[in-house]
């Protein structure tokens, strides 16, 4: 990038000495996954230690084939908990490394970027509006600069910074810039702050617990106890029948086992580790995983105008010269009427630039002036913006010649100060509102008349109007489509806006806005009480002139309304509005460091489209979590039947699983929930159906209950087989192996059936999902495997079945588990007949 400063900044070499002197810009050093944290967890996992103390009595009373494969099983649960794990470190580490900020570096006398912890002492580094100062430093050049240092002073007031090379303006690292832009020559880094020595940190962030992940806490607790309390009965029943302690203690575990559902929080951490890591490779960085919770339950979007539905890049579209009553279109027309208007608007202007209307003209005045008069001149004189309507002024000289004092701001403000009558400024604002009127930006220029020493303030000036310039933030190219996206996925769209009515409304209408002519300003807004602003909020659309406290307001109020509130923004007076919503969702290429640490996602290439990915993803994550629960509880509830009621109701094979059987289905379950769901795509009506309630939990009674059902069913199913095995000889191993099968062969119906609760499993079946095929293949090549290889069926206590007992434990199976199918061919069913009427 062209370097427009007159610093050359550090060479490569003096980079390298710098670092070997001082070192990096890096804070105290992070903490960091280990494999030792993640082993200590592991081995606190309930499920650990119900094998372990299995392990363990069954290497006491000698039957070592059952310790080792439970041994076995312990290594294997740990593996798969410690890979996925690490895989969601991993996503964590990704997104964290990704979330990096930036600073723009002059070195080799090139403007450069630089992630921040690579800044260096001595280096000049730039600064602008909405950035936090990365180190500290003094600054060396500045444009209308001022900083907010309540972070180190708690004062909230910005503290002007201008440059003095008696004694250099300090600037400290964590304090934001409130205004303009400067260069800073960094004299401190890392820990030698003042920030990190007095201890502040402005990474210290709270993570708070989601919703969902205390339910499913709460959910996993509250079964645990049950499963202590099953324990304890199994326990004694069975030691009053035997009065084998070894035993009885090994069938209560066994029913432990059964009941605890630690696949559920695994699942739930997994999903959402997994689910940010995915959005970030699309480009959508999400800060906390837990917001990829709240995606998929979005239902307003608040929108800034600015760079979210414009480009962001102001063009100059319209000049009017008033000498003259010239209105020429940029930048088709013949500008030779225009030269002073262009140069007294550049003159009014920064030297360097930031804002985009000074960057377009600076690009007009390069463009058509023949002659660059600007590196003769020095800014001897500046009024910075101020006043309401504001404005600006700019004293120029060359030499000893007469200065040029240049003049631009708010028509409004430009015209009172001129010395046009009322009539002719009447007539200049009526243009103005009809510039206004197709959506441009309009400032007032005006040329100052010297008459001896400079005033104290700019308004003391004679001015003489010379024009306005029009610029144009086109809207984004197909805007309209991905607005309707957002509208058939049921969400409600209002744009909060800083520029004024007719400018907005212009904008929205071209950009396919409905109802873009319910407009409120912001002043009118925070007039009303709350019911009436309230209201005022779900009628209007648009929401112009808004401030800081009104932005906040508004997301608050909508949040009162049990509305998810997603917003997004780029500037600093985004920041608690941002903060304040579900999801703050911040610009990564043109958003200022405060928005994007106000923010819970940033969009890295300014896309909205991405947002439309981002609500997808969200509800698809949420849909196969919610599918990997119900398929847990649905699975699990056999499992526990099978294993208690023929020890309670003393049937004549009480005890037909054991630990092995049940450790071996738990490894099935494990891996289906928790990484085969996960991999399941998104659902073809997703994006059609409004968001979910946001009190909506699938522990609730009526998603738990069909969870159960199912489960019950398949228990039917399972005790039909057991009663069908007894038909002839009664043989314990028969039973154990008809049983065995049929729970094997319903699971794997289950995991297909289970993959939409709305589709049919032959329209599922269609799904692309490589690690579902792979899970069910692996299960049933290991049923026959149990089944058919010698040693090993002995082990788990199976004989070999004939075509007829593999027919009947699939068609019990079939009869478990299709059934559902019906049950969602109603559904599909009743909602066409809906539709229809």
């Amino acid at each position: 990038m062209q370097n427009p400063y007159p610093f050359s900044g550090l060479n490569d070499d003096e980079v390298n000495a710098s670092i070997a002197l001082h070192g990096k810009n890096a804070s105290q050093s992070q903490k960091k996954f280990t494999w030792l944290e993640t082993m200590k967890t592991v081995v606190l996992e309930p499920m650990f230690l119900l094998l372990l103390a299995c392990t363990l009595i069954y290497f006491l009373v000698g039957e070592l084939g059952e310790g080792f494969f439970l041994l076995g099983a312990i290594l294997v649960v740990s593996g798969i908990s410690i890979y996925q794990d690490s895989r969601s470190q991993k996503a964590l580490d990704a997104l964290k490394a990704y979330n990096e900020p930036n600073a723009t570096i002059i070195r080799n006398n090139v403007l450069q970027v630089f992630p921040t912890i690579d800044i260096v002492v001595d280096d000049f580094v730039e600064c602008s509006e909405g950035q936090l100062i990365p180190a500290d430093g003094i600054v060396i050049y500045a444009n209308d600069f001022s900083v907010n240092e309540s972070i180190l002073t708690g004062e909230s007031f910005s503290v002007v910074k201008q440059v003095s090379e008696e004694s250099p303006p300090q600037v400290f690292h964590g304090t934001l810039v409130s205004s303009g832009l400067c260069i800073m020559k960094v004299t401190e880094i890392g820990t030698n702050t003042a920030l990190n020595k007095i201890g502040k940190s402005i990474d210290d962030v709270v993570k708070e617990t989601s919703p969902l992940h205390k339910q499913i806490s709460k959910f996993v607790k509250s079964m645990a106890i049950i499963g202590a309390l099953i324990f304890l009965m199994i326990l004694g029943i069975s030691y009053y029948e035997s009065r084998d302690i070894v035993a009885s203690l090994l069938r209560g575990l066994t029913i432990a086992m059964s009941v605890l559902p630690e696949e559920i929080p695994v699942a739930f951490t997994t999903f959402m580790a997994l689910g940010a890591w995915r959005l970030m490779k699309m480009g959508i960085i999400v800060k906390q995983t837990q917001t990829v919770e709240a995606l998929g339950a979005a239902t307003v979007l608040c929108l800034d105008k600015t760079g979210t539905i414009t480009e962001n890049r102001m063009e100059l579209n319209s000049l009017y010269v008033h000498n003259g009553s010239h209105l020429l279109e940029y930048p088709y027309a013949n500008l030779s009427d225009a030269d002073q208007l262009l140069r007294y608007a550049m003159w009014a202007s920064e030297p360097v630039p930031f804002d985009p209307m000074e960057m377009a003209l600076h690009a007009a005045y390069t463009e058509h002036i023949k002659e660059d008069e600007r590196p003769g001149y020095r800014m001897v004189q500046e009024y910075p913006l101020s006043g309401k309507p504001p404005m600006m002024t700019h004293v120029f000289q060359k030499g000893e010649e007469a200065p040029v004092i240049a003049c631009k701001g708010a028509p409004e403000a430009v015209l009172q100060y001129s010395s046009l009558k009322e009539k002719e400024k009447d007539q200049v604002l009526k243009l103005v509102e009809k510039f206004s009127d197709k959506g441009l930006r309009v400032l007032g220029v005006s040329k100052g008349i010297h008459t001896g020493a400079f005033p104290e303030s700019q308004e003391e000036f004679q001015f003489e109007f010379i024009g306005l310039v029009a610029f144009i933030d086109p809207p984004k190219e197909g805007i309209n489509k991905v607005f309707d996206q957002f509208y058939k996925a049921g969400l409600k769209l209002k744009i909060i806006t800083g520029d004024n009515s007719l400018t907005t409304a212009a904008i929205a209408k071209s950009a396919g806005i409905k109802d873009s002519n319910k407009v409120i300003e912001g002043s009118d807004l925070m007039k009303m009480d709350d019911a009436a602003f309230d209201k005022s909020i779900q009628d209007n659309v648009l929401f112009t002139r808004m401030f800081p406290e009104a932005k906040l307001k508004v997301v608050n109020h909508l949040k009162s309304q049990s509305e998810i509130v997603a917003m997004t923004g780029d500037g600093v007076n985004d920041g608690p509005a941002l903060k304040a919503a579900h999801i703050g969702i911040a610009m990564g290429k043109r958003g200022s460091e405060t928005a994007k640490r106000a923010a819970s996602i940033i969009l890295t290439d300014d896309d909205l489209v991405k947002m439309i990915d981002a609500t997808a993803m969200g509800r698809r994550i949420y849909t196969n979590l919610k599918k990997a629960i119900q398929y847990i509880i649905s699975i699990h509830i056999p499992i526990i039947l099978i294993v208690a009621l023929p020890l309670v109701f003393q049937w004549i094979f009480p005890f037909i699983f054991s630990p092995v059987h049940v450790i071996f289905l738990e490894l099935i379950m494990g891996p289906t929930c928790s990484i085969v769901y996960e991999n399941e795509p998104i659902e073809p009506n997703t994006m059609s159906k409004p968001p979910r309630l946001a009190n909506e939990s699938f522990l609730r009674f009526k998603d738990l209950s069909l969870s159960i059902i199912q489960g019950l069913v398949i228990t039917s199913g399972l005790l039909f087989a057991y009663q069908w095995s007894l038909s002839g000889n009664p043989n314990e191993a028969y039973t154990r192996t008809i049983v065995f099968t049929t729970l094997v062969l319903s699971n794997v119906l289950l995991t297909l059936v289970n993959r939409s609760f709305y589709f049919s499993i032959i329209t599922s079946l269609r799904y692309y999902n490589s690690l579902l095929n792979f899970m069910l293949g692996l299960t049933l090549l290991l049923l026959v495997g149990l089944i058919y290889l010698p040693g090993i069926s002995d082990f788990f206590g199976l004989i070999s079945l004939s075509a007829i007992d593999w027919a009947m434990a699939s068609l019990i199976a079939f009869c478990s588990v299709m059934w559902f199918e019906v049950y969602k061919w109603i559904r599909r069913r009743n909602r066409k007949r809906d539709e229809k009427f």
